[in-house]
């Protein structure tokens, strides 16, 4: 048994049983977590692993800065969107390039589509089934489950009795037939499940309704973008002409009949936030009323840089202001620069990255980041290169790398957003938070404040929902503030002034910062005779998954899990809550690679 101290005032404590789970699932990309358990089964100690490495920015050195977007985008098939736009920001930053406002407004449209599409899909078809239990449903009264309907949400329209037993009766083929299907190897007899039938049923009902509608507003990406995923953007603007008296069968660009098929499609997600997931998620909560775990040291530190600005370059105007809370002090927020580079730094003492000789515990800020992997296990990890048994944490053991603010681990997301946004006072999100957890407290019959109840899984997946529907609030200022541009005779949507690399200085370099679905998401570049000379991402579930630093600061992912109480170590759901609400990323986070040709995996399907 060993004991350690860690800056941050917790003791990781190693000894006692190990639980690896190893994949976690329901999450994009490979991640692995390890914790040690005491005799009570509470978690003393975890160690998050990223098992795969992404080296985009190797790809990019030497490239077009404007093709950048195109190749990023392709880090992850979810957060497609964002990494363009980040990209694009970056390079209109280092070129002092200013887009029109049309391209401006319909990227934000875009960015919130992006957002409420992907917290709407992580709650419903990735987190919801660490809460709910589909197979309990089956013992529920279609009436009930009416009747709870109608009292969380009265506006939703679909409530009928008939209606959940039609459900029900789907759901009943697939447990008959022996195939569950989407429902599949859940821990369904687990006791931590504390749902009564009637709420997994409107859950589950929910469940499938997200997943009919998830498919209708990224048709907005697809008008806009040209496609989703992986929609178009371009540097200087959009690559979306604007003709309103077009006629889109001949092929004309964006006209009067698409705007407004926009428009109904964002105020379906609105209504659907308003009436179905924000409802759910405190339906849900109240339930679990006691679960205030999953908090503690990872949401003391909290970071975000600002974004979603209703007046295009001045962030005084942000919707999500920017800043960093250390150790729970909500009255302080300190501002936050990208550009300091005392501010923001990477560190590759726990990670499989080399630094060079002598720098192996400093931090880089990221316009002078590396990205040169070097994988090799620790002395006291078990197995092989190909298949970990144990890693060893005082060793390299992720392929993440650990971002920190001035030296401090802080947790990224929504939650973070949250937050720093009711601590200043911004009305729509302290009106939010205010009614959801008047609402929360009065079902769960508690009287928590927000400092006890969003610093937890609960708090943090009760965020998510507020922002999708902030989001879609957004989406809708923002297509009223595009007609009425439209209308008042702009119709340009790119500045090209600046297309030719000749218009560029020798050496120029930039930041785009982006307030992504799961936390402040940044890409650094550095410009050189027309070419990339070094680009960095450093993304949200870098900061929240990254190992150990140089001083033994822990990330948000492993601090999280500290002191949560498991009923079955077997059946890891409640390490399968804390880290699903955060909505984990790896394929963006991390930098399956085996040059000697070793397997890595072997998959047999039946």
């Amino acid at each position: 048994m060993t004991t350690i101290q860690t800056p941050n005032g917790f003791s990781l404590d190693n000894g006692g049983r190990r639980i690896v789970v190893d994949p976690i699932t329901r999450i994009e990309g490979h991640m692995r977590v390890e914790v040690n358990v005491d005799d009570h089964n509470v978690i003393r100690n975890a160690v998050s692993t990223g098992t795969m490495w992404r080296g985009l920015e190797v790809i990019l050195k030497g490239r077009d800065p404007r093709d950048a977007w195109a190749f990023v985008e392709r880090i992850c098939g979810v957060c497609t969107g964002c990494h363009a736009l980040a990209s694009v920001r970056a390079v209109e930053d280092a070129l002092d390039i200013r887009i029109p406002t049309n391209a401006f407004l319909i990227r934000q449209i875009m960015e919130k589509v992006l957002a409420w599409h992907d917290h709407v899909v992580h709650f419903y078809h990735l987190h919801a089934l660490d809460w709910v239990n589909p197979v309990n449903a089956l013992k529920a009264d279609p009436r009930a489950t009416s009747a709870l309907q109608q009292a969380v949400s009265p506006n939703h329209a679909k409530s009928s009795p008939g209606y959940f037993r039609d459900v029900q009766n789907r759901l009943k083929k697939f447990v008959e037939s022996g195939q569950l299907g989407i429902f599949r190897n859940g821990y369904w007899d687990n006791s931590a499940y504390l749902l009564p039938p009637e709420a997994d049923l409107m859950a589950v009902t929910h469940y499938l309704e997200a997943l009919d509608f998830q498919k209708e507003i990224v048709k907005v990406h697809t008008i806009l973008g040209g496609k989703n995923p992986h929609p178009n953007y371009m540097v200087g603007g959009v690559p979306c002409a604007i003709n309103i008296d077009g006629d889109m069968a001949a092929g004309a660009p964006l006209n009067m009949e698409r705007l407004n098929f926009i428009k109904l499609k964002l105020q379906e997600a609105f209504e659907f936030s308003q009436n179905v997931y924000v409802p759910d998620v405190i339906a849900i909560g109240s339930y679990y009323k006691n679960w205030l775990y999953g908090g503690g040291l990872s949401a003391s530190n909290l970071m975000d840089y600002g974004d979603c600005p209703t007046v295009q370059g001045d962030p005084s105007t942000n919707r999500f202001p920017g800043g960093v809370i250390l150790g729970g002090n909500w009255e302080e927020i300190h501002p936050i620069d990208p550009r300091d580079p005392e501010q923001v730094q990477e560190f590759v003492t726990h990670s499989w990255y080399e630094y060079g000789a002598g720098r192996e515990d400093i931090g880089l800020h990221p316009w002078d980041g590396m990205t040169d992997p070097h994988y090799a296990l620790g002395a006291n990890a078990k197995g092989t290169r190909t298949n970990i048994l144990a890693v060893d944490e005082a060793a390299k053991y992720s392929w993440v790398k650990a971002p920190r603010w001035r030296g401090n681990a802080c947790e990224v997301g929504p939650l973070a957003r949250y937050i720093l946004a009711y601590s200043k006072g911004v009305p729509y999100v302290k009106a939010q938070v205010d009614d959801a957890l008047g609402r929360f407290n009065a079902l769960a019959g508690t009287s928590l404040t927000p400092r006890e109840a969003l610093p937890t899984t609960i708090g943090r997946t009760l965020a998510r929902a507020l922002e999708a529907h902030y989001c879609a609030q957004q989406m809708l200022d923002d297509y009223d503030a595009l007609i009425a541009n439209i209308a008042a005779g702009d119709l340009a949507t790119a500045n090209v002034s600046k297309w030719d690399p000749a218009t560029w200085p020798k050496e120029a370099k930039g930041v785009g910062i982006v307030a992504a679905p799961r936390g402040g998401l940044g890409h650094w570049i550095k410009i050189r005779d027309g070419r990339i000379e070094n680009y960095q991402c450093v993304v949200p579930s870098t900061w929240n998954g990254g190992p150990r630093d140089a001083k033994g600061n822990i990330g948000a992912f492993e601090a999280s899990l500290l002191g949560t109480p498991m009923s079955n170590p077997e059946q890891p759901v409640e390490i399968l809550r804390t880290l699903h609400s955060f909505d984990p990323c790896m394929a963006c986070a991390t930098h399956v690679m085996a040059p000697d040709g070793d397997e890595l995996a072997r998959v047999t399907i039946r």
